[in-house]
Formats: C-alpha cells, sequence, structure tokens
C-alpha cells in the first residue's frame, strides 16, 4: 500500500494516463515509473480517484511497434511482488509505503 499525502503536496505537473478496460469504461491513473525486470519493462501507475490512491497497478508493457504499446495485466504473484519491490526500493525516500 502507497501513503501519496507526503508526494502530493509537492509542486509537479502529473503525467496522466487514460486506460480503457475490456468493457470500454476510461480510467485515469498518474504515470509514476517503469520498471525493468527479467526482461520485461512493467509501467507502475497511480489511480488519479482519490478513493483509490492507496495502491498502485503494475503493468506488463509490450510494445506493439516504436508508437504504440499495449498493457498487460499480470497474474504472477511472484512477478508482481518483485516489481513492487523494486519500485518501492526505488522511491523509498518519497513514499511511505505501508
Amino acid at each position: 500500500m502507497l501513503n501519496n499525502e507526503d508526494f502530493a503536496e509537492e509542486e509537479y505537473e502529473a503525467e496522466i494516463i487514460t486506460l480503457e478496460d475490456d468493457l470500454g469504461n476510461e480510467k485515469d491513473f498518474e504515470f509514476l515509473d517503469v520498471v525493468e525486470y527479467d526482461g520485461d519493462e512493467y509501467i507502475i501507475l497511480l489511480p488519479v480517484a482519490e478513493e483509490e490512491q492507496n495502491e498502485v497497478m503494475i503493468l506488463r508493457i509490450d510494445s506493439v511497434d516504436d508508437e504504440t504499446e499495449n498493457y498487460v495485466g499480470i497474474d504472477d504473484e511472484e512477478t508482481l511482488q518483485k516489481v513492487f519491490d523494486i519500485f518501492k526500493e526505488r522511491y523509498k525516500d518519497d513514499y511511505d509505503f505501508e
């Protein structure tokens, strides 16, 4: 879990990414980082909706071509944990991880 209160007080321009689910519903996320693990790249996103800001979303990046990427959900809990651990270590001074 992620406590984003301290980070939210800093002045910066968030990069917002809008994703569409399988049902066509759009949801906004703040881009946090890209983490490389085991030959793949993973995007780390934080939901913009306040009620969901305590957990990040981690998706695998599949490059279609030079301009297009697909973001794929991850079923492997071990991979999710490893990627999140890398992210936590990288940002341990910026976020209060619970």
